[in-house]
């Protein structure tokens, strides 16, 4: 495997600290395209995308988000929302109920992996009262936000890595 991917993969950071500066919208069109080759059960794509570039409507996902502020400064914000009955259609209970949210956080790291590789910051943000976050996008019923992507230049210096769990910890096997 190429050595300047794995590199990528490792070094991806969540980014808290945007210029706020613009990026060219067809920037964020390739990576959310380069998003969509995320795996999803049977194929389906249970999953919606929300751009999100005007200030007001950042500012109420910034509220809704508990007050995360940082993500006004980013250039956009990605709001993915699961289709439930999309996947409920070939699997059922079990594709409504979690076939969906696997799809969509599969979209969300593709995203962040996207963004980060073309030079972009990115924060996956799953703490948010869904009420607001709905209303503020007029979301409707059948879909559900499941995540926030806010894409940026990064401000600042580069966060260093964070701790991670030895795999001694995490890792069993078959047998032992």
């Amino acid at each position: 495997m190429d050595n300047e991917c794995i590199k990528k993969i490792e070094t991806r950071r969540s980014i808290r600290k945007f210029t706020g500066d613009n990026i060219p919208e067809s920037e964020v069109l390739d990576i959310i395209r380069t998003g969509l080759s995320a795996p999803s059960a049977g194929n389906r794509q249970p999953w919606r995308i929300i751009l999100v570039t005007e200030d007001e409507k950042k500012q109420q996902l910034a509220s809704a988000a508990f007050g995360q502020t940082f993500i006004r400064k980013a250039a956009a914000i990605l709001a993915i929302c699961a289709v439930p009955h999309e996947s409920s259609e070939r699997y059922g209970e079990r594709g409504a109920t979690l076939y969906t949210y696997q799809d969509t956080a599969a979209l969300t790291q593709t995203i962040l992996l996207a963004a980060h590789i073309r030079g972009y910051g990115t924060c996956w943000i799953g703490a948010f009262d869904e009420v607001e976050v709905r209303k503020a996008l007029n979301i409707p019923e059948n879909m559900r936000p499941v995540s926030l992507i806010p894409i940026g230049k990064i401000a600042g210096d580069y966060p260093a890595p964070r701790s991670r769990r030895d795999l001694s910890e995490i890792l069993t096997r078959e047998s032992f």
